[in-house]
């Protein structure tokens, strides 16, 4: 590949490197291919990350339950069956997925299963409603997260193989802030072009547009040209599992990123918590839903390439203050709401919290990511990200749990709870070992 190549010119561009060939933990193999790999990879995230949005358990499908009648029940289900089952089985599956020299088809095969359960839930909205419809959704649902989780575990095992350190907080921030464009585009039509109570129909779309980003992504992820990867731990998956626990024991820095991630829970659990309140001021109609998703899209869009950069050079750094930030915004929520505050009534006013709160959880994300891949080598890696995901599963479904006290005490309760548990994450991810290298 000549230095000449358009690819490796814009490829400089983004990443400021003064040679696209220079690698610092990939096979050298891979060293030419790196800025294909860049783009290749960058493409098929930013699909499933759009993909995920128009499908998202927190916005999308709990205002598509409200339209079938399901029983509320269901609704409280979404979000810790859809992020739950995508960690949980994981364990298991790196046992599998490290007999294969090759990975990148794992991430094919979750991204096309992805596809088929999203298209399928279109149809059930479509042609069902009530508690038919919720469980029949709930059902795909654990499909689709089960199949998210092939995606999430060879994700970065092919990501550590083809995108060296220093890069790799920058392609996930590239991809993350356009995606959040696209949202941004999905929150202004719903909020000022489409009836704010127009039909299932609207619902329908976005299901079915969100399978096809997965099928898109799927066949642009086939162009990426993978090095053959070690296969340890390919054998019988309860012994590799039971083997790969023993880093929890072993290795101290994974043992603490694994309780930081943990703590890091308290802000993937709040925005379900200022959905509930943004509700109770919209009626739950398109418009209501429409400025959630343009406070997400615009998060997502201003942050992620910030956090990006940041992550290159400290994801510590990353974390602790995207914890901190969202401690933050949560304890100003419940004042307004304990104070019954009338800016928490205005719906823009509102949207404004709710955008802070995305720019925090978008950090949170992008950092842990970066560290985990940072800290880990080619020969852990697979075996650190299946550890570390099937703790967070447990632990995500017991903090679940928390939804108790809000039907006891109200959702500025918990967004309270939750905000001091990410105050004491970002002082707890200080004391974590810095493991970026500065770009």
């Amino acid at each position: 590949m000549s230095k000449a190549h358009p690819i490796e010119g814009l490829y400089d561009l983004i990443t400021g490197d003064e040679d696209a060939r220079v690698c610092k933990d990939i096979p050298s193999a891979s060293c030419n291919d790196q800025p294909r790999n860049f783009f290749v990879y960058l493409g098929a995230n930013l699909m499933s990350k759009v993909a995920d949005e128009l499908s998202s358990a927190k916005l999308i499908l709990p205002w598509l339950f409200g339209y079938l009648g399901a029983p509320g029940l269901l609704v409280g289900l979404l979000v810790p069956i859809r992020e739950a089952g995508v960690l949980l089985p994981q364990l298991a599956v790196a046992a599998y997925i490290r007999r294969l020299p090759l990975r990148k088809g794992v991430w094919i095969l979750g991204s096309v299963l992805s596809a088929l359960a999203l298209a399928l839930m279109a149809v059930a909205a479509l042609t069902l409603e009530g508690a038919l419809a919720g469980w029949t959704i709930i059902a795909l649902l654990v499909v689709f997260s089960l199949a998210r989780g092939l995606c999430s575990v060879s994700a970065k095992d092919v990501l550590g193989k083809t995108v060296s350190k220093s890069r790799r907080g920058n392609l996930m921030g590239l991809s993350a802030g356009v995606a959040g464009l696209a949202t941004l585009a999905l929150g202004l039509y719903l909020q000022f072009v489409a009836d704010a109570h127009a039909n299932i129909l609207i619902f329908v779309a976005l299901l079915l547009g969100g399978a096809l980003c997965f099928l898109l992504g799927a066949l642009v992820f086939s162009l990426i040209r993978e090095q053959p990867g070690a296969t340890e731990g390919g054998g019988n998956a309860i012994a590799t599992a039971l083997e790969s626990i023993g880093l929890l024991r072993s290795d101290a820095d994974f043992r603490r990123f694994v309780i930081a991630r943990s703590a890091l829970l308290s802000v993937a659990l709040a925005p379900p918590f200022y959905v509930l309140l943004a509700q109770a001021q919209s009626g739950g109609d398109l418009s209501g839903l429409g400025l959630l998703i343009i406070a997400n899209g615009i998060a997502g869009s201003l942050s992620a390439p910030l956090w990006g950069r940041l992550g290159d050079r400290s994801a510590r750094l990353a974390m602790a203050l995207a914890a901190a930030l969202a401690g933050a915004i949560g304890l100003l929520t419940w004042a307004l709401a304990a104070s019954a505050s009338p800016l928490l009534a205005d719906p823009l006013a509102f949207a404004g919290l709710f955008l802070v709160l995305g720019i925090a959880h978008a950090g949170v994300r992008l950092g842990r990511k970066v560290y985990l891949v940072d800290m880990a080598t080619s020969e852990t890696r697979a075996a650190m990200v299946a550890v570390s995901n099937t703790v967070i599963g447990v632990v995500m479904l017991a903090g679940g749990l928390i939804g108790v006290l809000g039907d006891h005490y109200g959702a500025a309760s918990v967004i309270l709870v939750l905000a001091l548990g990410a105050l004491f994450a970002a002082l707890y991810v200080m004391r974590l070992r810095e493991v970026s290298e500065p770009g």
